[in-house]
This record gives structure tokens, C-alpha cells and sequence, in this order.
């Protein structure tokens, strides 16, 4: 297997598992396993009445998380996206649980696979899908998408500065028949931004947009986040790490929802009926990783932890 089979370094690890607060007999889900660094933490807490669900939609993933657990009998590992959480709970047997993990965006080990085209250190296909056995590859996306498209594809998913600029590099790369590769797409960047000294910024944030659009990232960690809440036995915890200001915009805007009291009105505008918060937020402000940590592992410099409780009906 390639380098993406080296052990990945899960962020804010200890401080995610305190947050959620795990019971040795009690039912959690891990819907983000990558290669089993915060799943195998969570089921060595666990005695044999506690149950861990790890999820990923990742095969190669989902195939070194069931390795990694596989000493853990009360671990098992599902093949999917938690955008669809309840369909897979529902599979499991499970109508309610303890606990939910999610470590949204990408893992090492896809960054550290080449084939896998998610990074521009090394050059590899145009793929950026996070289950490369579905879905439209970064490079059809990219021979269709129109230049005022890919412009705010770049701003709303990546914050970039000079998206146009950089959407017109590509589409001049793309009718040059010159865009096949992670190399094409990282020197269209480049030649957007000529006069800039070194490895531009932009060319990791035009990755991560791209990436985030082919693979509906914000779409499905908004949908598996409202469907977590709903899962939530009363008492039992959502703990979610996001890494840019995207994600974490939609992990704020669905947690203040849920935690707040919702009124059905009449035609008159009188309130019909109120509905209680379903959550309480346990973080007003994220949790931020230390120096410690991010000098361990620098990609947890941009991560954001939130956490919150589901109360009881």
C-alpha cells in the first residue's frame, strides 16, 4: 500500500474523547474513522457492553480502521457517508446513542496516497474523491465547470483572494489541453500569481475548494450533523472538529439552531405549538488545539472543536 497507509495523527484527540465523555457500557459513533486513530481510542474505553460504530466513505479507510479495531470486540466499521447517519444507524440496529465523533475534511492518509490527487506536493491524477469508487472525478468537474462557476467555488470554499485571476489560469490550462494532473492544476496557480515569491498560499486553498465541491462536503456534514442531533439519546454528546471556516460556519449555524426554541405560528401569527432546543451548547467559543500539539502536528493549527448535549424531550 502506499504512504497513505502510515498511521494518521488525529487532531485534538484527548480533548475530543474528554468532551465526549465516554461511558464503558455506553453506544458511540465514529463517523469519521479514517484509519481508526480516534475509533480506537474511543473502544479501548469501552467494556464488553459499550458498542462503537466506526463509519467512513472512504474503502481504503474503512479497510485499516477494521484492521486497527479489530482487537476490539465491541467495535464494528460501516462503509458510508454520514450525511446518510440514519439510514446506517438504522442498519446497525441502533435507534439512539451515547455519543457522536465527527472530524470533518481530510485525513493524512488520503493527502499522503498520490493516486488519490488530493495533494500538490506530488504529483497524481485529478481525482480529490473521497470514495474513489463514486461520484464525478475533480478532473470532469473541472473540464465543465465555467469560469464564473469555479470563481466562487474558489471564494465561498477556499477564501481566495484572486479567484478569478486563478479560474481563468485553469480554463486557459484546460483549453490548452494542459489540466490532466495535481502538477497542471498547482502551475495554472502558479502562473495566476507570477509575481509572487515561492509556493503560493492559494495553491493549497484552491486544492481544498476543489476538493470540498467535488465531494459535497459542507452539503453532507450539514445533513450529518442534523441527523446526529436527532440520534442523541438525552445526555449524550456531538463533539465535531472542523478545519476551515466553511465547516465550521455550518457546525455553529446547526448547533444554534438545535439549541434553540422553535414556534409553528397560526395564519393570525399567534404561536401554535413551541418546540423545546433539542441541544445545549457545551463550547460558546470553540476549543482550540495548544502549542504543544500544533508543533506535534501543524495540521492542527486551523482545527475548531464544538461540542454539544442533547437534552431530554
Amino acid at each position: 500500500m502506499e504512504n497513505g497507509a502510515q498511521a494518521h495523527v488525529p487532531v485534538l484527540a484527548e480533548t475530543a474523547l474528554e468532551w465526549l465523555e465516554v461511558k464503558p457500557d455506553g453506544v458511540y459513533v465514529d463517523c469519521t474513522a479514517g484509519a481508526g486513530g480516534h475509533a480506537v481510542m474511543i473502544a479501548a474505553r469501552l467494556t464488553a457492553g459499550g458498542r462503537l460504530l466506526a463509519i467512513d466513505r472512504d474503502p481504503m479507510a474503512a479497510e485499516l480502521a477494521a484492521e486497527r479495531l479489530r482487537e476490539y470486540a465491541c467495535a464494528t466499521v460501516a462503509r458510508g457517508n454520514y450525511g446518510n447517519l440514519q439510514e446506517i444507524l438504522t442498519a446497525a440496529g441502533l435507534a439512539a446513542v451515547d455519543g457522536i465523533l465527527i472530524d470533518a475534511g481530510l485525513s493524512s492518509m488520503q493527502l499522503n496516497t498520490p493516486s488519490r490527487g488530493f495533494s500538490f506536493q506530488e504529483s497524481g491524477p485529478l481525482d480529490m474523491r473521497m470514495n474513489p469508487e463514486q461520484g464525478e472525478t475533480a478532473a470532469a468537474y473541472l473540464a465543465r465547470v465555467t469560469e464564473t462557476e469555479l470563481t466562487g467555488v474558489l471564494r465561498q470554499y477556499g477564501d481566495v483572494g484572486p479567484a478569478r485571476r486563478i479560474a481563468r489560469a485553469i480554463l486557459r490550462r484546460r483549453a490548452a489541453d494542459a489540466l490532466k494532473s495535481t502538477d497542471d492544476l498547482a502551475d495554472a496557480v502558479r502562473e495566476a500569481l507570477e509575481f509572487v515569491r515561492g509556493v503560493p498560499e492559494e495553491i493549497r486553498t484552491v486544492f481544498q475548494a476543489i476538493r470540498i465541491v467535488v465531494n459535497d462536503e459542507l452539503g453532507h456534514l450539514e445533513r450529518g450533523l442534523r441527523q446526529a442531533v436527532a440520534a442523541l439519546r438525552p445526555g449524550g454528546r456531538l463533539v465535531v472538529i472542523s478545519f476551515h471556516s466553511g465547516e465550521d460556519r455550518v457546525v455553529k449555524g446547526v448547533l444554534r439552531e438545535a439549541s434553540r426554541a422553535r414556534r409553528t405560528l397560526r395564519e393570525d401569527g399567534r404561536t401554535l405549538s413551541v418546540r423545546p432546543p433539542e441541544v445545549r451548547i457545551l463550547t460558546p467559543r470553540p476549543v482550540l488545539p495548544d502549542a504543544d500539539e500544533i508543533a506535534r502536528n501543524p495540521r492542527a493549527k486551523s482545527a475548531r472543536l464544538r461540542v454539544a448535549e442533547r437534552l431530554a424531550e
